[in-house]
């Protein structure tokens, strides 16, 4: 199974491999969609898929949990701006405005260092070729598929941007307190359909949260002292006892999948249905029939029909608003733009 393969990261990597050697012959026979491609790399940099599959390979088993940390930094460089690292820039003097890393959805990401690692290697390697948004993208795909969740194909040629805004994030990202129509809203502007957000939100199945994200459904969702009626009580009886036991509780943090929140599998999906979605944009996927005829034909189904739509969503997800071509820069250090 694709989780005892997990617990081989030997196989794992020879799969690995085996699934980069695939794509490229694919990428034959594929069109380039947004200038984008399968191996861009191959004459300019032809090491640099093996260099970042190496270093996950040699790093995430000794920290899984930042699988899914790297996932959610993917997901969020997307989302603004497109998928272009500035999510990754710093704060400058020069420019004087916070960067997306100081917005909220931001302040509690993680592995800035793992990409800073990876980007280390490519520039001893090849200088000025690999883009840090390429980085992002391909150090999410092969965290998951080292801890043994889904394989999704990578075209690469992004460009990185030149222009970092916390306002934008905190516009554009959504949040866990969105109903149904802000998701709706949200994805339709990155020109991803519910389908997308149902899959993408599947994401969840790994990783944790902080009592933050969803006090309010358990203390005061109206601001009455009342909790969420669509969360099971049941759970969030638990929820209050065990984890988040005051409003007040910012920092302990709760699996987004109790029970697998190492295993890439559709326990989050079941949870959904069982009313057990930690945020309210969980819960907002079952407010819709469409969205919950899609959940439920997901749990009725097998992992490998999951990790196949997962992957066209983030294969999807991968390409909103690239900038190729002469667009952006390739930055010489992911958190600052080129001098």
């Amino acid at each position: 199974s694709w989780y005892n393969l997990a617990l081989n990261p030997k196989k794992m990597t020879a799969l690995v491999h085996f699934g980069i050697i695939l794509v490229g012959v694919l990428g034959l026979l594929q069109p380039a969609t947004a200038d984008l491609k399968l191996n861009f790399y191959a004459k300019s940099c032809p090491k640099a898929e093996k260099i970042v599959l190496d270093y996950v390979s040699k790093h995430i088993p000794n920290a899984p949990s930042l699988a899914a940390a790297l996932l959610r930094m993917n997901f969020h460089d997307c989302f603004v701006r497109g998928c272009d690292a500035s999510v990754l820039l710093n704060f400058t003097s020069s420019t004087a405005n916070q960067t997306e890393k100081a917005a909220a959805p931001n302040l509690l990401l993680r592995g800035f260092g793992f990409i800073d690692g990876v980007k280390t290697l490519l520039e001893a390697e090849c200088p000025g070729i690999v883009s840090c948004a390429d980085v992002i993208a391909l150090v999410a795909r092969d965290s998951v598929v080292v801890t043994g969740g889904p394989f999704w194909r990578v075209p690469t040629g992004r460009r990185d941007g030149l222009i970092s805004n916390a306002s934008e994030a905190l516009a554009n990202i959504p949040a866990p307190t969105s109903n149904f129509s802000t998701l709706q809203t949200d994805f339709a502007n990155k020109g991803l359909d519910l389908k997308d957000l149902v899959l993408l939100s599947g994401a969840h199945t790994i990783g944790i949260s902080h009592c933050s994200s969803f006090l309010n459904r358990l203390y005061n969702f109206t601001g009455a002292g009342d909790q969420d009626p669509a969360l099971d009580s049941e759970y969030a009886t638990n929820l209050k006892a065990r984890k988040c036991k005051s409003l007040s509780d910012n920092n302990t943090i709760v699996e987004m999948d109790p029970g697998s929140v190492r295993t890439f599998d559709l326990s989050y999906y079941t949870l959904l249905l069982k009313r057990r979605g930690l945020f309210q944009s969980d819960a907002a996927l079952t407010t819709t029939s469409t969205t919950k005829t899609y959940i439920t034909q997901l749990v009725q189904g097998t992992l490998k029909n999951f990790y196949a739509e997962f992957a066209v969503s983030m294969e999807k997800l991968g390409r909103v608003g690239v900038k190729t071509g002469s667009s952006g820069e390739i930055r010489k250090h992911c958190a600052v733009v080129n001098s």
